[in-house]
């Protein structure tokens, strides 16, 4: 199977096509994929070289005129490298734009911690207006990207992962997904989380939700699933654990809950390993996390 990168320069040469207004913007990372559109589009596919801050900065400017740009590179130099780009020349200038990022919290760990960013989601969250999609299937990734294209001048963030669960779902980039239905409590699970948290709660009555499109966060969804299922919820994140806790409490504010946040831990893995070892780390493997959804539904169900 192909991965959700994989997609990203067929989809948007295609979208290049049908679209005049389209503008995709590289830092040498991923140029190669884009040889035919380049060749097809020679003044609407740029690669300013290795130069992340200008990489937001000509995205920015190409929306000033008018463009609907897309940069892409891996998320640490996307988001984090040029955050000043983006608040101030996206954000402040309040354009839009489609960034595209890979490699997601530790695709790469041969990489070593420069190209890791469990941290990006919780970076954009710091601001205002932007949309977040987490695919966890190829099929999703080219459904969220047209999404996220043809989301007039919107500010997206699509998060790419080589990580993916088995089978795509019908993801519409809007809200949350009702996957499995119970009633001793809800877990939401986030892009390619999915697999292991179904295989944790195999044999668990709980809800559990799927969140490909995590900002806005579907707070209808979620207090939805609550009336039937109760108000303890596991967040399942393939990012910095708690990210999302903040619109979790926000959602059910009215309502006394209890918030397990289960993600990327804080502490750096300064071994390179491998991705799955990776995983297994930050226990979000199934068995890890069956261990630590048990542990916290227990005394829910004790007490009753």
């Amino acid at each position: 199977m192909d991965t959700m990168r994989d997609r990203l320069a067929p989809t948007l040469t295609r979208l290049l096509d049908e679209d005049p207004r389209l503008a995709v913007v590289l830092a040498v990372i991923g140029s190669d994929g884009f040889a035919e559109a380049r060749r097809r589009h020679p003044d609407r596919v740029i690669d300013v070289g290795i130069r992340e801050q200008l990489l937001i900065g000509a995205g920015a400017g190409l929306a000033l005129t008018g463009m609907r740009p897309v940069m892409h590179t891996f998320a640490s130099f996307l988001v984090e490298r040029p955050f000043e780009q983006v608040k101030l020349d996206l954000g402040h200038q309040d354009v839009g734009a489609v960034l595209v990022s890979a490699a997601a919290s530790y695709d790469w760990p041969a990489g070593g911690f420069t190209h890791m960013s469990p941290g990006d989601v919780a970076v954009l969250d710091t601001l205002d207006g932007w949309t977040v999609h987490v695919p966890g299937h190829p099929d999703e990734a080219e459904t969220l990207l047209r999404h996220a294209v043809a989301a007039g001048d919107d500010k997206v963030y699509v998060r790419l992962s080589e990580l993916s669960n088995d089978r795509a779902r019908p993801v519409d980039g809007q809200g949350f997904l009702t996957v499995r239905e119970g009633r001793r409590g809800v877990v939401l699970a986030v892009g390619p989380t999915l697999d292991a948290a179904l295989a944790a709660t195999e044999d668990l009555d709980v809800t559990v939700l799927y969140g490909t499109t995590v900002r806005p966060f579907d707070a209808e969804a979620l207090r939805r699933a609550t009336d039937t299922a109760g108000t303890d919820v596991v967040l399942v994140e393939p990012y910095l654990a708690g990210t999302s806790t903040p619109a979790a409490n926000d959602a059910l504010a009215d309502r006394p809950h209890r918030v397990l946040a289960l993600g990327v831990g804080r502490r750096e893995l300064r071994r390179y390993g491998t991705t799955e070892e990776h995983t297994a780390a930050h226990g979000l493997d199934a068995g890890s996390l069956r261990e630590r959804i048990d542990g916290f539904l227990a005394p829910r169900a004790t007490a009753a």
